[in-house]
């Protein structure tokens, strides 16, 4: 059974730094591409980052550029999320998924359509 289990996600300040890890079981990482989403109340599910595959090019939404960084271990059939100098505006439940493809380039891609494997969510909260 393909699974998802993140963990990381907690109550932090501005400016503060967390770090979300999403690891698999049932399947490996390294033939998917993974991506991050969050959604924030009242709001859509937007893609945040994701990587491709085991040659890891990565993408990232405009307003995470600079400040967080999507990483796999293969090893450890785990993806991760470091999220730096994090603001309000980043509070919301985080996702991880899995594409399992068919892939036609070496990207990855940023809308959830494409997405077939969900974890359960983790919130993550930027508050003083």
């Amino acid at each position: 059974q393909l699974q998802f289990v993140e963990s990381g996600g907690g109550l932090v300040q501005p400016g503060g730094s967390l770090r979300l890890s999403c690891a698999a079981s049932g399947f490996t990482l390294d033939y998917y591409a993974i991506g991050w989403f969050r959604q924030a109340p009242g709001k859509e599910r937007d893609g945040v980052a994701c990587i491709f595959g085991s040659g890891g090019s990565t993408n990232y939404a405009d307003s995470v550029k600079g400040r967080f960084s999507i990483s796999r271990d293969n090893a450890k059939n785990t993806v991760y999320l470091q999220m730096n100098s994090l603001k309000p505006e980043d509070t919301a439940v985080y996702y991880c998924a899995a594409d399992k493809g068919p892939f036609y380039s070496s990207n990855c891609e940023m809308e959830e359509g494409y997405y077939n494997y969900w974890g359960q969510g983790a919130q993550v909260t930027v508050s003083s």
